[in-house]
């Protein structure tokens, strides 16, 4: 057994309500590593990493995820399916039965920030059940130095109970599980679930009121690097489309892969301290960053070892959603402090499972307002039962599961500052070409790094007749010719070798988006109407 009460600093917790806990402080992640083994609460992988099984829940339950409906909150959420609203006298007593089950037991807690500018620095303190959870807000929150945490201040609270379970009837959730924010108490609580990214997730969706309500600062679901030239790229995507991938250049230094801030300043910061990767089918010749960064310190979550301890990639028998997080400091070639300004090139990435749109093209401001707000990918056959063809899927401002506002708030809030900064926006397609899913083939990587290249370096900057074509359905200029990649790559037509099959799978997506956008429409101005795809 590790005997790690020796090494153990302690802060009381009683002014949370949590009494005669046993209270572990600011541990190392070494510490919290040993502590999770002697626990039996995970592994150590042939790596180094910590293995360690997040139970029932392998994924966020974005049912299951409230905002206290409240004074400050009450005329600003977009309430709905997305932002459920939460009762504060629920809440309080739904506190108060959490803070009671911790009590007498054995904590860990954690001093930490999220923002990396420090103008709009955010002090965090996270109170966890579990080691391997703290751990995980070490990697993935930015960590104070020696001398911040002897005058810190925590402004917001991260209470996590995965062992607590609600009573649905009586404390007003869904189930038992639950992740729940007030912006008047300024606590993230959540409890019932062992996924770790509901964590990280919970001060990504606060940070998605605080910083455009009060900060005038357009928070973004999206990675970022910097060139030798200091200009800085922002990659828009949802889960699967290359948002890690493709902002892991060897000629740019990494920002952050997932959540930042674009400030009235025109600089880009990092919310936060590190990455959280998916690992299925990971392999070092793709994504060498991401594989070399699975080590000590790193925590993967619901992977499957083999009997030497090493990680099989390949194996989703618990869950496709696999995951490794680590701190950002594993990456060897990152932006410090994690800041970056002059913005000048936007993509948004999406994996078209129909192989209708563009490989690479560039977009007007209402363009990119309407592909913002309408966030879409494609989800293909094979991941959920019953899906037998591809399905059209879309997130309003590429994360609307964590946008507290009206996507149209984000989407306004992009445009001026598009049109401010003089940004370049593209549309990048990393999903299928030479037809669907099933027939076409998933566009190269290597073709789709070459895109993003050249459109970094401005090789694609001169728009005419002769530079771009206009594609007929989606009305969305197409470079006729980019350097590395074959002419016929660029036109999605082309590849298909059947213009009626190909029109007919067009008209098809365009009336998906038309479809989707109906619920924004009324907030949306004539210029974002007119980024629309055309229909038949």
């Amino acid at each position: 057994m590790v005997d790690h009460t020796q090494a153990s600093n302690t802060i009381s917790l009683e002014s949370y309500g949590i009494k005669n806990a046993k209270v572990h402080y600011q541990l190392t992640p070494k510490q919290l590593h040993d502590i999770t083994i002697a626990k039996g609460q995970g592994v150590e992988a042939s790596s180094g990493a910590l293995a360690v099984n997040t139970g029932e829940f392998t994924g966020r339950s974005p049912k299951d995820r409230f905002i206290v409906k409240d004074s400050i909150t009450e005329d600003k959420v977009w309430w709905g399916n997305i932002n459920i609203p939460f009762e504060s006298d629920k809440f309080q007593k739904l506190y108060d039965k959490v803070v009671a089950y911790l009590s007498n037991k054995e904590v860990f807690v954690r001093d930490s920030y999220a923002c990396a500018d420090e103008k709009y620095k955010l002090n965090i303190r996270v109170i966890n059940e579990q080691p391997w959870m703290n751990m995980f807000a070490y990697n993935m929150f930015l960590r104070p130095t020696e001398d911040e945490l002897k005058n810190f201040t925590p402004e917001w609270t991260i209470v996590n109970a995965p062992g607590f379970m609600a009573d649905p009837e009586v404390d007003g959730t869904r189930q038992h599980n639950f992740a729940i924010l007030d912006f008047t108490r300024k606590i993230a609580l959540i409890g019932g679930t062992g996924y770790t990214g509901e964590i990280k997730k919970g001060i990504f969706s606060a940070l998605n009121f605080i910083l455009p309500v009060f900060k005038n600062t357009l928070p973004m679901h999206c990675s970022a690097n910097v060139g030798e030239g200091g200009d800085t790229a922002i990659f828009f995507g949802l889960s699967g489309t290359g948002k890690t991938t493709l902002s892991a250049d060897p000629a740019r230094k990494l920002i952050g892969d997932d959540e930042h801030g674009w400030t009235n300043e025109n600089t880009v910061f990092n919310f936060e301290g590190g990455c959280y990767a998916k690992v299925i089918n990971l392999s070092e010749e793709n994504e060498p960053d991401i594989f070399n960064a699975i080590k000590p310190g790193a925590i993967l979550e619901n992977v499957i070892l083999n009997d030497k301890g090493e990680v099989q990639f390949d194996d989703t028998s618990i869950t496709q959603n696999t995951r490794v997080s680590y701190p950002i400091y594993h990456i060897n070639n990152i932006q410090v402090p994690s800041i970056g300004k002059n913005p000048k090139n936007i993509f948004f990435l999406t994996a078209d499972a129909f192989g209708v749109l563009p490989p690479i093209s560039r977009l007007t401001p209402g363009q990119a307002a309407y592909h913002f707000i309408s966030g879409y990918t494609a989800k293909v056959a094979g991941t959920e039962a019953g899906i037998d063809e591809p399905l059209p899927s879309f997130s309003a401002c590429f994360g609307a599961p964590f946008m507290p506002l009206h996507p149209t708030k984000y989407a306004e809030m992009l445009s001026a500052k598009m049109k401010e900064a003089g940004v370049n926006v593209w549309l990048i397609n990393t999903g299928w070409t030479g037809g669907p899913y099933g027939i076409g083939s998933r566009i190269k990587l290597k073709y789709t790094r070459a895109m993003i290249s050249a459109a970094l370096k401005g090789d694609l900057d001169e728009v005419t007749d002769e530079t771009y074509r206009t594609h007929s359905v989606f009305g969305l200029k197409q470079p006729r010719t980019c350097p590395g990649v074959p002419d016929e790559v660029l036109s999605s037509r082309a590849t298909w070798n059947d213009d009626e099959g190909y029109y007919k799978a067009a008209y098809k997506l365009s009336e998906s988006f038309r479809e989707n956008f109906k619920k924004f429409e009324e907030f949306a101005n004539d210029e974002i109407l007119a980024g629309a795809p055309n229909v038949r």
